[in-house]
């Protein structure tokens, strides 16, 4: 079962938010907050599968993400996907579907040298660690996430983050969910028969300018930002479907 939520108008284009590898929905709290008055249509938030309120569901690929991302998804509906890092990924597998207008996809790892393909596998082999308080699996979520110096650890948004068990706290996300591979991102692209709007946060050092600029001709770089654009600057993310909904204010 993959956790989802929807919110704004039942016509027009559907924004549909994917956050990135150890977050959840919540992530997107604050783009949300702007949607009601800078969006002509709806918006759907997920938790990825084996993240916030979803299920665990190893083994984990990009592809399996986005076929749960597309049971989601209302028919004959015009559909904006924005992607974060692993969720930019899923964005672009999803871009085939006939429903999908556009894609931003950002904050995307494009680089994968061989030692951070081992790093993830180890981080997948992992067993669940449990914590003695909620602060201290709050503090391991916010690490998993990137989000350790955005977001303090009484902030609702990591709310999903969490699960408290019979035997203290954990993360909500699945370690497993670090095995989900290396995307062939040229591949992908290839593939899209929609626009695509490639980003990359200035600071962003997960992704640097020529990575983008060997994969797209136009890449946009959010000035002064860092991997986690959209909890840095919701409305700089927003902005980025601009040019695939021009009607958006």
């Amino acid at each position: 079962m993959i956790w989802s939520r929807t919110g704004g108008r039942d016509d027009g284009p559907l924004l549909v938010l994917l956050h990135g590898l150890g977050a959840s929905a919540g992530a997107y709290g604050g783009v949300e907050a702007l949607l009601p008055a800078s969006w002509p249509g709806g918006w759907l938030v997920v938790d990825l599968p084996g993240h916030g309120r979803s299920d665990w569901a190893a083994p984990y690929s990009f592809r399996r993400h986005a076929d749960a991302v597309l049971s989601t998804l209302p028919a004959g509906r015009d559909v904006v996907i924005v992607g974060h890092s692993m969720g930019g990924v899923v964005a672009l597998e999803l871009a085939t579907d006939p429903r999908v207008r556009g894609v931003v996809a950002f904050g995307v790892k494009v680089s994968w040298p061989e030692s951070d393909v081992a790093g993830a596998q180890r981080l997948a082999g992992r067993p669940v660690q449990l914590f003695a308080s909620r602060a201290e699996a709050v503090q391991r979520h916010l690490r998993l996430a990137g989000l350790s110096e955005l977001v303090p650890g009484d902030d609702p948004r990591v709310a999903a983050g969490v699960v408290e068990t019979a035997d203290g706290w954990r993360v909500a996300q699945d370690p497993a969910t670090f095995g989900v591979g290396v995307p062939d991102m040229a591949l992908l692209l290839s593939q899209a028969p929609c626009p695509v709007v490639l980003a990359r946060g200035e600071h962003d050092p997960m992704v640097s300018d020529d990575d983008l600029a060997a994969l797209a001709d136009d890449p946009v770089v959010l000035s002064g930002l860092g991997h986690n654009a959209h909890v840095e600057d919701p409305q700089a993310v927003l902005a980025l479907t601009r040019q695939l909904v021009p009607e958006t204010p």
